[in-house]
């Protein structure tokens, strides 16, 4: 049976025709599947397990209809949505998994994560992810009002929309942004596999390279990016 995964979604109420897409494919597509991997970001934000959104309540149904079906779902966080909790996982049906995690994958140790560690060369992004990942500073910032936490979540998306921008017109937001070459080998060596699977810079594709085979998954802006891997064959659909 095949293996499948996928990130960056960014689902959100103003997006419905994306959640649509995503509730279809575990309908007609994971229900088949050995199992499912959701590698962060499935929504564009999150800002605690109480989120009343439209889209939080359907994702939820579909991914519980799914793990009931027998279909094991996990997840680990993305920069997105790093505050989904365990009652959230719950709701859902799925295991949350740490940034970076090992698995067998059809007889290969395979690592996987968000994506976003390996990205060293923004600084100013890992002192952001620092901050962000430590308890305190997440049971403060739950403690919040509903109200204060989704104002803090469009700002903190408005301004690394304009950071991006800024980055992009330095020229230097291809690099910035991508991962950086020695974090990968590193990552390689410090977990002793020969195979990674990531998101989080967009950039789908299937890398080969001496230290091993490094899989970045795409987005679901224009069309789902879904990774299947079964114990012959590796497919990455690439959205257009």
């Amino acid at each position: 049976m095949t293996t499948l995964f996928i990130s960056d979604l960014h689902l959100e109420d103003s997006r419905p025709e994306a959640t649509a897409m995503f509730l279809r494919f575990l309908r007609e597509e994971a229900i088949h599947a050995r199992a499912l991997y959701i590698l962060g970001d499935l929504f564009e934000a999150w800002v605690g397990d109480d989120d009343p959104s439209l889209t939080g309540a359907q994702v939820a149904d579909g991914l519980r209809a799914l793990a009931d079906a027998g279909v094991p779902v996990h997840f680990i966080h993305g920069n997105r949505d790093f505050l989904l909790g365990a009652d959230y996982a719950e709701r859902c049906g799925m295991t949350l998994l740490h940034d970076p995690t090992v698995i067998d994958l059809h007889g290969t140790p395979t690592l996987l994560g968000h994506g976003d560690l390996l990205c060293t060369d923004d600084a100013a992004y890992q002192a952001f992810r620092g901050q962000t990942r430590d308890p305190r500073w997440q049971a403060q910032f739950l403690a919040q009002p509903l109200a204060a936490r989704l104002a803090f979540a469009e700002q903190a998306r408005a301004a690394s929309k304009a950071r991006y921008g800024e980055l992009t017109s330095a020229g230097t937001a291809e690099t910035i942004t991508d991962v950086n070459a020695d974090a990968v080998a590193a990552a390689f060596r410090n977990h002793h596999v020969r195979r990674m699977i990531h998101g989080h810079t967009h950039r789908p594709a299937i890398h080969d390279a001496p230290d091993g085979q490094r899989i970045v998954l795409g987005d679901w802006y224009a069309q789902g990016s879904v990774l299947r891997v079964d114990a012959d064959d590796v497919r990455l659909q690439v959205p257009n």
